[in-house]
């Protein structure tokens, strides 16, 4: 029965998800009516939210290119290789490859949500390489899944924001001193609603591998192994190339500046040190500059999504906060609905829910907070709901809705070497399953 339902999602996102940058124009539409009609500004005024936010998201577009690029570059060293090649090698069947996919990729995402995000699709291709009849969507699938939990987690920038005083600001007044970490992350409901999606999920991977008739395998072309490239070093440009001298220094520099940022900084694995790290540690591993280069050109290669959805996603956000004449945006309606309906006992539920719809619309956690917080945490204050639950209801439904959700799953896919169309059958599955446990989480305790 479960893997007819699996199956029945996955032909319905086949036959009728577009091509994830048709997603975004589609989203783009959508947008403007609901804000011509909930908020009551006009097309123009739409317009120019759009315009104005559709670069505003330069800087974390590089970041995200950067991700993919370096990740995918360090993972062809050969040493990560080895690695994954030693986790692939504990699989013995399809179902026990998706089903160690999927569990590294949760614990990875929250321990940090970029390096997750690189591993998850990394391992997937390694199963992929190993394992003979596994389904390679699937796996795709499997490892992008860790995006799930990543918001409740090491790296979830609601709980890292408010852990300070310096990040109050985005709370409308409800907040005048920080809330700790272990109030939120590492408090004991926190760590149910994680351990209950660390325990149930494998096996819900297992429960949707198709069956043989019903298999699509990887293409060969995606996981084909290369002869490893032999360089000359006989003209002066060459020898520079491959100098084990500028390459040691480099790497010095780098590394040195890793140890620096955590004994100034502690455990901050911001998106930017998680970058630093990877290439870096590509640099180092690859043994020569001029290897790490041509590495690094071949990862770029999948980039190409990133670049052109990620500023029509910023114009979204641009008319999702963009405020009419009554200073009201049409995220604030969405939110203030959600308020309207709720009770002391069901705020932390709707507050989910709505930050789930939110995120459709404004896929990022920084930029979700700055929307909704000012909303939903004077709101919660005045029920008596604890801050720390309202914090984290609204990072869990940040997180919920990536499952469906192209924006997240692009680097991925670039590594994957496949579309949103091919895995998102799969992660309509894991967005129920893990809705349920998480609203039942926030309802319990």
């Amino acid at each position: 029965m479960f893997k007819k339902f699996t199956n029945t999602c996955v032909t319905l996102v086949n036959k009728y998800l577009p091509d994830p940058f048709l997603f975004a124009v589609i989203l783009t539409f959508v947008v403007v009516l609901l804000g011509l009609v909930l908020t009551g500004q006009g097309p123009m005024d739409m317009v120019k939210h759009w315009g104005s936010g559709f670069w505003g998201l330069l800087a974390f577009s590089m970041q995200m290119v950067l991700i993919l690029v370096t990740g995918s570059a360090m993972a062809q060293a050969p040493a990560i290789r080895k690695i994954l090649q030693t986790i692939g090698s504990t699989a013995k069947s399809p179902t026990s490859a998706v089903m160690i996919t999927g569990f590294v990729a949760l614990i990875a995402c929250w321990i940090n949500w970029g390096f997750g995000l690189v591993i998850g699709a990394l391992l997937a291709k390694e199963m992929a390489r190993q394992v003979k009849g596994v389904d390679y969507r699937l796996l795709i699938a499997a490892g992008y899944s860790g995006m799930v939990v990543w918001h409740g987690g090491l790296s979830g920038s609601i709980p890292l924001t408010i852990s300070s005083a310096a990040g109050l600001g985005a709370t409308g007044g409800a907040l005048t001193e920080a809330v700790p970490i272990s109030e939120t992350v590492f408090s004991y409901w926190n760590l149910i609603i994680t351990i209950v999606i660390l325990a149930v999920m494998p096996f819900v991977f297992k429960a949707m591998h198709p069956e043989a008739d019903k298999t699509v395998v990887v293409d060969p072309s995606l996981i084909i192994e290369v002869e490893p490239k032999q360089y000359l070093a006989n003209t002066p440009a060459e020898k520079m190339e491959n100098s084990k001298i500028l390459w040691g220094i480099l790497c010095v520099m780098g590394f040195t500046n890793i140890v620096y940022h955590f004994m100034t900084k502690g455990f901050d694995l911001n998106l930017n040190i998680v970058n630093f790290i990877f290439m870096f540690t590509g640099i180092l591993l690859h043994g020569t500059l001029r290897r790490y280069i041509d590495a690094v050109i071949e990862a770029a290669k999948g980039a190409s999504g990133i670049i052109l959805q990620f500023p029509f996603y910023a114009g979204i956000m641009g008319m999702m906060t963009g405020l009419n004449a009554e200073g009201v945006s049409l995220a604030g309606v969405i939110s203030n609905g959600f308020v309207s309906i709720s009770t002391a006992a069901t705020f932390p539920l709707f507050t989910f829910l709505s930050a789930g719809i939110v995120n459709f619309f404004v896929p990022s956690g920084g930029g979700q907070w700055a929307v909704q917080g000012p909303i939903m945490m004077p709101a919660g204050a005045a029920l008596g709901v604890a801050p720390a639950k309202t914090a984290m209801a609204l990072a869990w439904g940040d997180a919920w809705t990536n499952m469906i959700q192209p924006f997240w799953a692009l680097p991925a896919l670039g590594i994957a070497g496949l579309g949103a169309r091919d895995i998102m059958g799969y992660c309509v599955v894991t967005l129920l399953v893990t809705g349920v446990i998480v609203a039942a989480g926030f309802l319990i305790f």
